[in-house]
């Protein structure tokens, strides 16, 4: 079976956790809780994974990012981050360019009220 860059961004947006950079160690850091970063790590910074990794390449364009992927990866939590084989090959295949796609926020719809 291959592994398709549609493969590799949906597991990109699978991701779990959150990200957040812990000031005195001037380093992006992972939790599963806002409540477990403590006050070194500033609010405003706290990110969901699947949005971290995500780097900004033009007004609606963003790559797949190798470099935030790898700092998760490093974190040595995969299941717990829901790291998978498409994100592992994404990783190993340096050889090709990142991926840069489209990415429109969707926001689920709210249920409609019974009257």
């Amino acid at each position: 079976m291959s592994i398709t860059s549609h493969d590799i961004c949906t597991a990109a947006d699978q991701l779990k956790g959150l990200v957040g950079f812990h000031l005195k160690r001037g380093t992006h850091i992972v939790r599963f809780s806002e409540d477990a970063f403590g006050l070194d790590v500033a609010q405003d910074s706290l990110q969901l994974c699947s949005e971290f990794v995500w780097r900004p390449v033009g007004e609606k364009r963003m790559a797949l990012c190798r470099t935030r992927l790898t700092l998760l990866l490093e974190q040595h939590v995969d299941d717990r981050l829901n790291i998978g084989e498409p994100l592992r090959l994404y990783l190993k295949r340096s050889d090709l360019p990142e991926i840069v796609a489209e990415r429109v926020v969707v926001t689920p719809a709210r249920p409609v009220e019974a009257q």
